[in-house]
């Protein structure tokens, strides 16, 4: 049983995101709703990364591990703001396709310097 119940915690994150983009979209900050859907998952990536430190101070016997948590979070923050970066025309579809290949990337060398460390 995990001491402490971080499940239940990111559920309650994921809700309290939730709420706040679509007070966004209420108030229209945000007018459409892959607007929404990408600020979502970028959050959430955020959060995940947050929740890779707490697992890196008080890593579990039987838990994935703090980096792979992290790749998790990096993975769906670059996807979630490249697609929001995407849907308001900042960046045409090409470079978002370079900026996820540059991310996975980047975790595949970060992966591979730290399983040669060992």
């Amino acid at each position: 049983m995990p001491k402490k119940p971080l499940g239940l915690l990111s559920f309650g994150v994921f809700v309290v995101i939730i709420a706040i983009f679509l007070i966004a979209y209420g108030a229209r900050y945000i007018t459409r709703w892959d607007e929404f859907l990408s600020l979502v998952l970028a959050s959430y990536g955020i959060w995940i990364m947050v929740l890779a430190g707490i697992r890196a101070k008080a890593p579990e016997k039987y838990e994935r591990g703090a980096l792979s948590t992290f790749v998790w979070g990096f993975l769906f923050a670059i996807i979630g703001g490249v697609w929001y970066l995407n849907v308001v025309q900042i960046l045409p579809w090409m470079f978002a396709l370079a900026l996820i290949l540059a991310g996975v990337g980047i975790l595949a060398v970060i992966s591979a310097l730290r399983m040669w460390r060992k």
